[in-house]
């Protein structure tokens, strides 16, 4: 998907279990699952629809394998991912605006 892709976006989301949040103290407490990689890809405007049928394939499917280099851990890694909504702007025929999906880690960061 390289050439379809103008700019990624690597976040490193905190996932709290139902027994975290604030006491009346203002103290925070709870139990942290983990941490789940997310990457949100933004695509370019303007993608044919040949371009546009190769991405939405993937991004339809309900799982992905994603490899990307982690500067926190200093190596590559692989992970499976679920995509969240996308959707696309048509400014005219044949003519759209760049999008972003986001990949979701399915497991939490080693």
């Amino acid at each position: 998907m390289g050439p379809y892709i103008v700019q990624a976006t690597f976040g490193y989301y905190k996932l709290w279990s139902s027994d975290s949040g604030r006491n009346l103290a203002g103290t925070q407490s709870g139990t942290l699952i983990g941490i789940f990689p997310k990457i949100i890809l933004e695509f370019r405007p303007d993608l044919t629809k040949d371009e546009l049928n190769k991405i939405a394939a993937i991004l339809d499917k309900a799982n992905q394998t994603v490899e990307y280099f982690d500067a926190n851990k200093n190596k590559k890694i692989t992970m499976t991912t679920y995509t969240g909504d996308w959707e696309l702007v048509n400014t005219s025929i044949n003519k759209n605006k760049g999008f972003n999906c986001s990949f979701i880690s399915v497991r939490k960061r080693a």
